[in-house]
């Protein structure tokens, strides 16, 4: 039986970038997320839709269906005296405020002289993944977590911040 939309479904994963390993929670807590809510890249989604609890399998997520297609408009130099303080290395990650507010995430791609050129793309952008992926469970969501979207496996215990400086307990 497929997997719908607004149930509950948890996993564990390895993902790998060729043959080198980019990500995996295996030996870690697993990865717990409503499904058709857009919570994980849609290749993935796409590929455990069919799959049942306990069941494993690889999946084959194409670029177009994880981070996107690389852009190589997606870089910018600034100033390297924005950076003062901070030793830079490339290839190094370094987060800060987008023009919306939110946070943005780059990439230093050079750096030298007066400039340092960041790049704006996902660092896996226009890769093609290999996701080795066992379904732990599936269940239907509550009504609560229909309306917010958040399992309860993700919610913060009583007392406890999430974490993200929002100031939710």
């Amino acid at each position: 039986m497929a997997i719908e939309n607004n149930q509950i479904v948890s996993i564990e994963y390895e993902v790998k970038d060729g043959d080198k390993v980019v990500d995996s929670n295996f030996g870690g807590a697993p990865l717990v997320f409503m499904f058709g809510k857009d919570q994980i890249i849609p290749g993935l989604e796409n590929g455990i839709v069919n799959m049942t609890s306990g069941e494993k399998a690889n999946i084959l997520v194409e670029p177009t269906d994880a981070y996107g297609e690389y852009n190589d408009d997606a870089t910018q130099e600034v100033p390297a005296d924005q950076f003062a303080g901070v030793q830079l290395e490339l290839g190094m990650t370094l987060y800060g405020q987008s023009e919306d507010g939110g946070t943005t995430q780059v990439t230093v791609k050079e750096f030298g002289g007066e400039t340092v050129t960041i790049d704006f793309n996902h660092p896996l952008a226009g890769k093609t993944l290999m996701f080795n992926v066992t379904v732990n469970s599936i269940r239907d969501a509550t009504a609560d977590e229909v309306m917010t979207g958040v399992p309860a496996e993700n919610k913060p215990a009583e007392g406890e911040s999430c974490g993200t400086g929002c100031g939710c307990h």
